[in-house]
């Protein structure tokens, strides 16, 4: 029996930096798109970067908010104070609110709101050290990507919660690292791996995708993804990385309406005839005269 599919829009950095944009994509998603959560970003600049990396000029110039990559970083992040605004934003809109943490000062911050789950993007996947603080310390659930992740390191971030009696909080995402990712290296059957190596050792499968248009998730749904996230922007033109990869509030409202009716058709015959059906038999039916 297939579950409903749960459905996050990923604004991620989409914002821009700025505060009436993230409300915007907020009511968006929870007006216009409907779907169950918004998940934003998290990063302390100064903690996850080195000091080259963070001096460093953008890789992208035409994409940076600032002169270095860390002052780039550092014009897109939201303090503590706003994401509790974010998170207010997200209840009176009635869409859950999360973020993304990559770093250990992050998921201490966020922790502190109490969201109902915090994720793990796969950059930080095997940062042990706030993967073990928030087994200790944060008591909801945690989702976690497995993009440019092997399979030992899988192994070895499964059983770490496993050993803290967390896994059953936690969910892994199938995920291709890439922005966008072509549809070839999309690898929609790592999800029966997934399921099959750590179906019942987690609470459930999930599919993060960074490629074009919606049709693989419904595909991911039907291999047994029960979460669906996907970038999310107001705008595919506007600055920055990850817009390209993104979908706007009618992708996202399409993805929706998509996987909603993929559950509700992903079911048997309830009788060899169906009573939609009865009424076309007598009608059409063949019979020998």
């Amino acid at each position: 029996m297939y579950k409903k599919p749960f459905i996050i829009a990923e604004a991620g950095c989409n914002h821009m930096g700025r505060m009436d944009i993230a409300k915007a994509l907020i009511n968006t998603a929870a007006y216009y798109c409907k779907a169950d959560a918004i998940k934003f970003q998290k990063r302390c600049p100064r903690e996850l970067l080195t000091p080259e990396q963070y001096n460093a000029p953008h890789p992208n110039p035409a994409n940076s908010y600032g002169d270095t990559y860390g002052a780039h970083r550092e014009f897109l992040e939201f303090d503590a104070e706003q994401h509790a605004q974010l998170m207010k934003w997200c209840e009176e809109a009635g869409i859950i609110y999360s973020t993304s943490v990559w770093d250990l000062t992050s998921a201490k911050e966020i922790a502190a709101l109490r969201p109902k789950f915090i994720k793990i993007p796969s950059a930080s996947n095997t940062h042990f050290e706030m993967l073990q603080w928030l087994c200790d310390n944060y008591d909801g659930e945690i989702q976690l990507s497995f993009g440019m992740t092997t399979h030992e390191e899988e192994e070895s971030i499964v059983q770490l919660f496993e050993k803290n009696n967390r896994a059953r909080d936690l969910i892994l995402y199938n995920c291709t690292s890439g922005y966008p990712v072509p549809f070839s290296d999309v690898c929609l059957l790592e999800i029966t791996r997934m399921k099959e190596s750590y179906g019942d050792r987690v609470k459930a499968i999930g599919f993060s995708g960074h490629h074009l248009g919606t049709a693989v998730d419904v595909a991911a749904y039907t291999l047994g993804a029960e979460y669906i996230e996907r970038h999310y922007t107001l705008d595919r033109t506007w600055k920055g990385t990850d817009h390209a990869a993104s979908l706007e509030p009618d992708g996202i409202r399409r993805l929706v309406l998509d996987l909603n009716a993929a559950y509700e058709s992903l079911t048997y015959k309830s009788g060899e005839i169906l009573p939609i059906e009865k009424v076309q038999r007598d009608k059409l039916k063949y019979r020998k005269h």
